[in-house]
């Protein structure tokens, strides 16, 4: 088939399910074009050694990637946030009658960042057969009125008009089925397909000497969290449970993000030794900073929209059988206690989570390794990239021969 994809983000930014979705259907014999934008994430900046302009298109064997510009304001602001979805919905409309004429279904990767754009793009080019796969909905904490509730709400009306006129959608944990359907999709129209993870480069590893050295500090218990560290995350939550158990356990933030200096203040103000920071690496990296800590921490606000949520980390840590400790509601606490990959706790609430780090500091390393091993096995048989990409495959087929 001649696939079209409209995404957001894709690589080099950490956008690995488009990214590999792409590279996959190409590889199995389909002609894919990419709608995109220049690559900013998360520092909200052009990368270096990148410019934005009109006509940027790489091509490889079956695979045509086209780069439009957006704004990119690195202020992590919702206003710059929501200016930057609207500058690609425009640049996107301008470029995707042309770039995807003739294309037999559509893809669309649909974080709510992609909303405008999408609903755009769909009344333009008319019949073409779609696949919405939604990551989640709009998730800011704002109040209802004012500036940006009138924002979250024409965020979430764009999102709704594209369920409405998607042929399939595929959601990326079970409880969002409940909340697309709600919006207005047809509930059987709506499929589950879990996110994958790298698995060339997320798998079992051994530490080497050099991630010792830069995740541990002695034999205490070492408690990772790898990733954005942004207003989703909430790590507040996680710096005020280890300042509770100095003595027993260490957090290590690995990443940044636009809440990196609030989450460094905490730290500082609370005086919390036992609390470090890595700068942000190389997924090639992460696998034996894994395996150098005890356990990894999975992070989510206590938002009703985001209990609909699978954190990518999550799947980078089952891939790696590291045990994993949850502080989040919804699917990802399902996923991790129906696997018995980890502890869980609810969302924001530092008390429970000092007690989980504690508990984890006590169960011993061989219950930790089966943890983990037991995590593994669960990624295999529900979340890895052959099943996932054949689901999708299996729906651009399904929609565009309906059509």
């Amino acid at each position: 088939m001649r696939i079209g994809i409209l995404t957001y983000h894709f690589p080099p930014e950490p956008a690995f399910i488009p990214g590999s979705l792409a590279e996959e259907l190409a590889r199995r014999g389909h002609e894919v074009r990419v709608l995109t934008g220049f690559p900013d994430y998360p520092g909200g900046h052009v990368y270096p050694g990148w410019r934005q302009r009109w006509h940027h298109e790489t091509r490889s064997e079956r695979l045509t990637v086209r780069r439009v510009p957006r704004y990119a304001g690195g202020d992590g602001s919702v206003r710059g946030r929501v200016a930057g979805y609207l500058s690609f919905a425009g640049s996107a409309s301008l470029v995707g009658r042309r770039f995807l004429a003739g294309v037999d279904a559509l893809y669309v990767h649909q974080p709510p960042a992609t909303a405008f754009a999408a609903a755009g793009l769909l009344r333009l080019l008319g019949r073409v057969p779609t696949v919405l796969h939604v990551q989640d909905v709009w998730t800011e904490d704002v109040p209802a009125t004012g500036e940006h509730g009138r924002w979250a709400a024409r965020i979430a009306g764009a999102m709704a008009r594209t369920y409405r006129a998607a042929d399939a959608i595929a959601v990326a944990a079970p409880s969002l089925r409940e909340l697309v359907v709600a919006a207005g999709a047809d509930p059987d129209r709506v499929e589950v397909v879990l996110n994958w993870t790298d698995e060339r480069i997320f798998h079992p590893a051994r530490p080497s000497a050099a991630a010792r050295r830069l995740v541990r500090r002695d034999d205490r218990c070492v408690v990772m969290h790898a990733g954005t560290i942004g207003a989703r995350q909430g790590l507040e939550t996680a710096v005020r449970a280890a300042a509770a158990l100095d003595g027993t356990t260490d957090l290590v933030l690995v990443g940044s993000g636009e809440q990196e200096r609030r989450v460094r203040g905490l730290a500082a103000e609370l005086r919390a030794d036992n609390v470090r920071f890595v700068e942000r690496r190389s997924p090639l990296d992460m696998p034996d900073l894994y395996a150098a800590a005890d356990y990894q921490l999975v992070m989510l606000r206590d938002l009703p929209e985001l209990r609909g949520t699978l954190p990518g980390k999550l799947q980078a840590a089952l891939s790696c059988a590291a045990p994993v400790i949850a502080s989040a509601g919804g699917d990802t606490a399902e996923v991790v206690e129906r696997a018995r990959a980890g502890l869980s706790c609810p969302p924001e609430d530092w008390a429970t989570l000092a007690d989980r780090f504690w508990l984890a500091a006590t169960i011993p390393p061989p219950a930790r390794d089966e943890m983990g091993r037991r995590g593994r096995e669960a990624y295999l048989r529900q979340m890895s990239m052959p099943a996932g990409v054949e689901r999708i495959e299996r729906l651009l087929y399904d929609v565009a021969a309906a059509r």
